[in-house]
């Protein structure tokens, strides 16, 4: 559990607090900057807003910049920073999306830009709801097995993706200032899962360098270092903490439901690829 609030009092100065991490967007832009303070961490946004978070990740406060709007700042916080609160927490926190299926809760994990949320969305559009889009939250379960838990009700798309699938009859949410992406809210169209599902496939997306789909099974080696990279870490030098996660994600490694995963990225081909999928994830 993590409470949030807008803070009254003046943020925390960086200059008094000790740097010690930045995070740096693919095309080289600064996204944020995180420091140590007395209390717990400060993770700075530019010019969009400051967040402390307590240092066992269970309070946020809020200091938004001049002229940062209500739905960007909380925007802000339930895909950046609630994550990584929730990852301090010790929960175990990732980069991904994930849709459910027959057979169980089907997750997609990859570099930004590779298609997760296209993908997701064209699973929800076809009917099988979506439980998240960016930050994906695992639970471990009785028996060694592990669910999916539900997140916000809404996903990301680039404009030739939200045009492709759902044209001008999308229900789109406020625009939020860091990001040319719409956010199409769940509906009767676009269908979300607000429940728990057990974990079925976890899928690597691959460059989309393939002509057809193709699923290859990854080893416990290689699924280990791909969680870890797309792991939400609040603190990455803290040993405990990274001790802790380590352990985590190695055990979930160990199950064989990791496997890479390439298509070709075409519109068109979205509905075979989704059959593909689905009839991967029942074997």
């Amino acid at each position: 559990m993590t409470d949030f609030d807008l803070a009254q009092t003046p943020a925390p100065q960086a200059a008094a607090s000790a740097f010690f991490h930045e995070w740096v967007l693919p095309d080289g832009t600064l996204w944020a900057q995180f420091y140590r303070t007395g209390r717990g961490y400060l993770l700075r946004f530019a010019e969009l807003a400051d967040f402390e978070v307590s240092a066992d990740g269970r309070a946020v406060s809020a200091w938004p910049c001049p002229g940062t709007t209500k739905d960007t700042l909380e925007h802000l916080y339930l895909n950046q920073v609630l994550p990584l609160a929730l990852g301090r927490q010790g929960e175990q926190v990732f980069h991904g999306s994930a849709v459910e299926a027959p057979s169980g809760a089907l997750v997609f994990l990859g570099a930004s830009g590779r298609g997760k949320s296209t993908l997701a969305a064209s699973f929800a559009l076809a009917g099988h709801r979506f439980l998240s889009d960016d930050a994906l939250l695992l639970a471990p379960r009785a028996g060694g097995t592990y669910a999916v838990l539900p997140s916000h009700p809404s996903i990301r798309l680039w404009d030739d993706s939200k045009d492709a699938l759902v044209g001008h009859s999308a229900d789109l949410g406020p625009a939020v200032q860091y990001t040319a992406k719409a956010r199409l809210l769940s509906g009767a169209a676009l269908a979300f899962c607000n429940q728990e599902r057990p974990l079925r496939r976890m899928y690597f997306l691959e460059a989309g360098d393939a002509t057809q789909v193709q699923c290859a099974p990854m080893s416990p080696a290689e699924a280990l270092m791909g969680l870890v990279g797309h792991s939400f870490l609040l603190d990455i030098e803290g040993r405990e903490s990274l001790s802790t996660h380590f352990s985590q994600v190695a055990a979930l490694a160990e199950l064989p439901v990791f496997f890479r995963l390439d298509y070709p990225r075409a519109f068109a081909a979205l509905p075979t690829v989704r059959q593909a999928i689905l009839e991967h994830a029942a074997t």
